[in-house]
């Protein structure tokens, strides 16, 4: 490619990921309306869009009262959102952790995060705090927040010790998953039928019963998350591109934008697993569909892997909830079968870009 055909091979580049994009926020939204719409009382996805604009200023005389608006805006919107809001965040700190250490097994789960938050809420669940009037699940909301708290400064103060080298990074969360899984299954040795039934169901990942308050909570800490993210993306780039040489090389002061890109990645994950359970899929497949699609630039591809995250997620739990009612199969188990296949499929068929 000559100097005068790379402009038009820019434009012809920007174009066709401004395609990709808009089909993915189009699918997105549809797929919103269908969740709202579909259940045991299902509505039109016209009245639900109605419902929705009712809620803006000056547009609340379009509002429809009675039953239905109630389990739209109580039951069906959180969990909707729950689901927008964990499947964003969990696959943009897929990105960020693959990135910072060029490495594409390399999830939320996999640094040790879930796990340790699994074993935070089996000890609320084994103690009783769960059946705490009140205050119960923001007992074992708080204890997996703390215990996925306590393995990332663990995993970091041990990097730390090396350098904060990518490799010692990821080895130290395989190390300190496998500790949380040994510690929360020595736990399950221990509990009762009743307890372990939902210490287990707890590792399933469910958006069942999910709150405003809880949305309002996990919303709010992937918010504060997502710019520390997206103003390393040209870092991440640096990272990806050659390794920490590379970044150096380019002005990058490469121990604290790693510290700063793992904290987010990693707050934003605990807040998520900490209300929903252990849904480990999304972190790590999102961000590699999401590169087949969009390519690697990280500018890009963080917010696409976003709406890539939250549209796996949002799918996934209306298969959990719509084909087998009454009965609703969690989440964390259903992503894997959706993901998967898609996975595979976008591998076969683009397996050019996965090799170039």
């Amino acid at each position: 490619m000559n100097a005068a055909e790379l402009p038009q091979a820019l434009r012809r580049l920007r174009a066709s990921r401004w395609r990709v994009a808009l089909l993915a926020i189009g699918s997105l939204t549809l797929a919103v309306l269908a969740s709202l719409s579909l259940g045991v009382q299902s509505q039109s996805m016209a009245t639900v869009a109605q419902q929705l604009l009712s809620l803006l200023p000056g547009l609340d005389a379009w509002a429809i009262d009675g039953p239905q608006r109630n389990v739209l805006l109580q039951l069906r919107l959180p969990r909707t959102a729950m689901a927008l809001v964990c499947g964003a965040g969990l696959a943009m700190a897929g990105v960020a952790m693959q990135g910072i250490t060029r490495n594409p097994l390399v999830s939320p789960y996999t640094l040790g995060i879930s796990p340790a938050a699994a074993f935070g809420a089996s000890i609320a669940i084994l103690l009783g705090w769960n059946h705490l009037p009140g205050m119960g699940v923001w007992w074992t909301v708080g204890l997996a927040f703390a215990a996925a708290m306590v393995c990332a400064a663990a995993v970091l103060a041990l990097a730390s010790l090396r350098g904060v080298n990518a490799m010692v990074l990821v080895l130290a969360g395989v190390a300190f998953t496998y500790l949380f899984g040994a510690l929360t299954a020595t736990l399950q040795f221990f509990a009762s039928e009743q307890q372990l039934a939902a210490i287990v169901h707890w590792t399933f990942g469910s958006l069942n019963g999910r709150t405003w308050h809880e949305v309002a909570v996990a919303g709010a800490v992937c918010l504060v998350c997502t710019p520390v993210m997206l103003a390393h993306a040209g870092a991440l780039n640096a990272f990806s591109a050659g390794g920490d040489d590379v970044a150096a090389s380019l002005g990058v002061a490469v121990a604290r934008a790693r510290i700063a890109i793992t904290l987010a990645a990693v707050l934003s994950s605990a807040a998520i697993v900490s209300f929903t359970g252990v849904i480990g899929f999304v972190g790590l497949v999102a961000p590699h569909i999401a590169r087949l699609l969009i390519g690697g630039d990280h500018r890009a591809l963080l917010p696409f892997a976003a709406v890539v995250g939250a549209l796996l997620v949002l799918l996934a739990d209306m298969a959990g909830r719509l084909l087998f009612a009454p009965v609703m199969v969690p989440v964390g188990i259903v992503v894997a079968f959706l993901g998967v296949p898609l996975f595979l499929h976008l591998l076969l068929t683009r397996r050019n870009e996965m090799s170039s």
